[in-house]
């Protein structure tokens, strides 16, 4: 199982360490009860409501005889279905196993329904009786800034459970951004062009933003673990509302200044999405050819280059189609085995963030020079305004979150406010004298602007052993097959 995987089964768990550790390593013997899974019920229902949503509103549109926008719901309802399924079918490995009757249910598009029973079973069932432990799993408790390690007893229930919630989070994931953003697009945009709503379409509406905004969130969590495998990642709730007050005003804000843009050029829409898609698709393979690199060796027992090759260019495409709408929390790095690049570069963030900033203020623009008479009886220049202070909003609450929300702040070598404070030296030094020695005595009084190329400090790196899971990694959350053994370092125990 993957280090994502372990995370799970620690955020679930209650720490009893023995007072006496071992090694400068405290043991938890104590598996205290586990807890319902919440995820798996809230991405099972949150699948459920938008299919069924758009089945009703597609009877709709045939009866008003509007096939473009039947076609396209149809388009965007079925699509993510189909992939989510196979998602589920891959992460669990039930092609080599004999379960015909989940396979026939992921044939019927129901694929989340049993798996969500499956997990509720196991939850219910576990606790009434002792189980042995799988495996020992060791991580990293920080506390204060210092890490203590630890180890834990890993259950047949938990990692069970556990295998369920990290397929559930990536099935959210490829629901929000492969369904429900382009989902949410069409309805607003036809909502517009036919000038009335109807109910079904803004519970269609609702729901859609919920699963973005869920999806987004969980997109951030999932970076956060796969960045930092060695250690126990646990959120606070403060951190769960910043995070979606971050995700929600920002695709909130982005998805209306495409639609706005849309319903002034329609035309024009088709090459500005194409561009950001193309851009953010090649960007990880043109970093790859640049470095020469091949394709990770042995990611997958059963699976070809090719087939490998299918999955990572599925994976750009799902990478490629989260920036359009939002930060995608996490830099591809198709060289490496993980996928990921473990360094996150603060220049980046400011870089997208700055960039998008600056196509949203182009798209509002344009609407406001070439809007339709719908927008009459609206206030555009305050429409505008309302945008712009949107998205500024949802990037302060990203700045508030790295500041002071973030699970492994103290791990960073710079924060936010060190950039901020950069961004002000580097005014001042403008100012310096430019004589040799007022110079030097400057150099003495005022200090050097951090390097912003490195989010981790070296207390983690001191931890890390570049550790390599390839397509069983933490990326993908793929569960191994009942029997499969993998050799741990030395520094962590993982799950079989």
């Amino acid at each position: 199982m993957c280090a994502a995987t372990e995370n799970e089964i620690l955020d679930h768990q209650q720490c009893q360490p023995s007072p006496q550790p071992q090694n400068g390593v405290d043991l938890v013997c104590d598996r205290s009860k586990i807890l319902p899974p919440f995820s798996v019920v809230l991405a099972t229902v949150l699948y459920f409501a938008e299919f069924i949503s758009a089945a009703i509103i597609c009877s709709m549109y045939n009866e008003t005889d509007d096939r473009v926008w039947m076609g396209l719901t149809i388009t965007f309802m079925l699509v993510p279905a189909v992939l989510i399924q196979l998602a589920l079918t891959f992460i669990h490995r039930d092609l080599g196993r004999d379960r015909p009757l989940v396979l026939f249910l992921h044939l019927l598009l129901l694929g989340p329904l049993i798996r969500c029973i499956e997990a509720l079973v196991i939850y219910f069932q576990a606790g009434r009786k002792e189980e042995p432990y799988v495996t020992i799993s060791r991580k990293i408790k920080l506390k204060n800034g210092q890490g203590t390690p630890m180890e834990w007893e890993i259950g047949h229930s938990e990692r069970k459970l556990a295998a369920h919630r990290n397929a559930f989070k990536r099935t959210a994931v490829i629901q929000a951004f492969l369904g429900s953003t382009p989902q949410l697009t069409l309805q607003l945009y036809a909502t517009i062009q036919e000038k009335y709503l109807l109910n079904a379409r803004v519970v269609l509406i609702a729901i859609t933003l919920v699963s973005i905004t869920y999806g987004a969130v969980v997109c951030s969590v999932l970076a956060i673990q796969i960045k930092y495998d060695d250690y126990k990642v646990r959120l606070r709730p403060v951190a769960y509302v910043c995070m979606a007050l971050w995700r929600g005003l920002e695709i909130a804000t982005r998805t209306t200044a495409l639609v706005l843009f849309s319903t002034a050029l329609t035309y024009w829409v088709v090459p500005v999405g194409l561009a950001n898609l193309l851009f953010f698709f090649f960007l990880p393979w043109v970093e790859f050819w640049r470095r020469k690199a091949s394709l990770p060796e042995n990611v997958e027992k059963n699976m070809s280059k090719l087939g490998t090759t299918v999955v990572l260019c599925m994976v750009t495409f799902l990478y490629a189609c989260i920036n359009i709408f939002c930060w995608s929390a996490v830099q591809l790095n198709l060289a490496h085995r993980d996928l990921i690049e473990k360094q996150m570069s603060w220049g980046r963030l400011a870089l997208y963030y700055s960039a998008r900033f600056l196509e949203n203020v182009f798209l509002v623009l344009m609407w406001y020079f070439f809007k339709t008479d719908f927008y009459e009886y609206v206030c555009s220049p305050l429409l505008a305004v309302q945008l712009l202070i949107g998205y500024s909003l949802a990037v302060l609450f990203m700045m508030l979150f790295y500041q002071y929300c973030h699970p492994c702040r103290r791990l960073f070598r710079h924060n936010v406010a060190d950039c901020l404070r950069c961004v002000c030296c580097r005014r001042d030094a403008r100012s310096l004298p430019s004589t040799p020695s007022d110079a030097a005595a400057a150099a003495e009084t005022l200090p050097l602007p951090p390097d912003l190329t490195s989010q981790l400090g070296d207390y983690e790196a001191a931890f890390r052993g570049g550790r390599g899971r390839g397509l069983s990694g933490p990326l993908f959350g793929v569960a191994r097959r009942d029997g499969e053994k993998k050799k741990a370092p030395a520094d962590e125990l993982f799950l079989p």
